[in-house]
């Protein structure tokens, strides 16, 4: 009896039976989900420490928080005359008019807290007296100062602003430029306010002295 053997195959049947494993080779590789490409339409989202993916995440943005307040002036300084003093916080009088400081004070001069916080956008006013009743006061030499010097004004966090004098006039009381001094200005401006001028019958000075800055 001759030897047992395998069929051997036709060239058609060999044919058909290569592209019948191509096929089956094809179908098991998509079932199964073992393309050699990823599809590019598919992104994995990681998930989050919870478990839910970022994707379904809400992000609540922090709420904005207001500006904080500039601290107080609490010193003025004017070295090219002499002058260093405290500031003290004056309003108005029952009758409208801005405060000064009292005459037993004299050596101190005041910030008005109707205006603006001296280096802020505005007109920030200092006043000082020339002279009271128990002597020379803290804006006596003010009447030396000239165009450019410095005026520098520290508030009570320590930070400095530095102010460069602009122009000065002497007007009579009567006339005071109330809008000019005190009115609404977009520069980071300072007036200086102090007595000036002869003395009227009661013995008070007729004019007052304006010093007028901005910041440096």
């Amino acid at each position: 009896m001759p030897p047992a053997h395998r069929p051997v195959l036709s060239r058609a049947r060999l044919a058909v039976a290569i592209f019948a494993t191509v096929v089956l080779l094809t179908l098991v590789t998509v079932l199964t989900g073992c393309s050699s490409t990823p599809d590019p339409t598919v992104r994995v989202v990681p998930p989050t420490a919870s478990g839910a993916p970022e994707a379904e995440r809400s992000v609540t943005a922090p709420a904005p928080q207001a500006p904080e307040a500039p601290a107080a002036p609490a010193e003025v300084a004017i070295p090219s005359v002499g002058i260093t003093s405290s500031l003290m916080k004056l309003g108005l009088n029952p009758d409208g008019t801005v405060e000064v400081p009292p005459a037993d004070k004299g050596m101190t001069a005041g910030w008005y807290t109707g205006g603006a916080v001296p280096g802020e956008v505005g007109a920030a006013v200092i006043i000082g007296h020339n002279d009271t009743r128990f002597g020379k006061a803290v804006f006596h030499d003010l009447r030396k100062i000239t165009k450019g010097a410095d005026i520098t004004v520290t508030d009570a966090s320590g930070k400095a602003a530095h102010f460069s004098v602009t122009a000065t006039e002497s007007v009579g009381k009567t006339v005071f430029p109330t809008k000019k001094v005190y009115g609404p200005t977009q520069d980071r401006a300072l007036r200086l306010i102090t007595c000036d001028g002869d003395f009227d019958a009661q013995g008070h000075p007729v004019n007052n002295l304006i010093v007028y800055a901005t910041l440096s």
